[in-house]
């Protein structure tokens, strides 16, 4: 693999890492502020009555990691390909988790879906050796 082609898998894994950190945090915002017309349907069934608890995992145990993992992509650190790789299936066990409690599943759950699979490709595709 040559050394552009390196790059540009580097880069578009850490845009797409930072894209889902920056959905992870806008939503939990969004959750954790209170808004009054949130749709709370959805959380029938499960053990949340609104979205601030899960807005706050998410925030944390989605959105932390995917920021996390794309910092140290860009900064070429050696732990960045296990992070990337453990980010992209955070997303993936969040949006089964999400879909298993809520019993919905909307369109933006299928993008983050092809986004989550794209990180693990891109990750896949990341040699080891590549960061030192």
């Amino acid at each position: 693999m040559s050394s552009i082609t390196e790059k540009i898998i580097r880069f578009t894994l850490g845009i797409l890492l930072l894209l889902v950190a920056l959905i992870a945090f806008v939503g939990s915002y969004y959750g954790m502020a209170g808004e009054k017309n949130a749709f709370t349907a959805w959380l029938q069934g499960s053990p949340f009555h609104d979205y601030f608890v899960p807005s706050f995992l998410i925030l944390v145990f989605v959105g932390g990691p995917a920021f996390i993992a794309s910092v140290t992509l860009f900064s070429n650190h050696r732990i960045a390909r296990s992070f990337s790789f453990i980010s992209g299936v955070i997303v993936l066990v969040w949006l089964l988790m999400q879909i298993g409690i809520m019993r919905h599943v909307s369109w933006m759950q299928a993008c983050i879906a092809v986004i989550a699979i794209l990180i693990l490709f891109l990750t896949w595709l990341l040699p080891e050796s590549d960061f030192t």
